[in-house]
């Protein structure tokens, strides 16, 4: 069975637990900028 790019997306959000963290990176500018949510989506931290 040939899985589409979105339900695989989808199985790996559902994966995300309590003991995840989740950083997201944007290196489009000049100055870099980082982020960490947990899984409810909650800024820890932003640099």
């Amino acid at each position: 069975m040939k899985f589409k790019s979105q339900d695989k997306q989808n199985q790996l959000i559902e994966n995300i637990t309590v003991n995840h963290i989740v950083v997201g990176v944007d290196i489009a500018q000049e100055t870099h900028v980082a982020r960490a949510v947990n899984f409810r989506g909650v800024a820890l931290g932003l640099r």
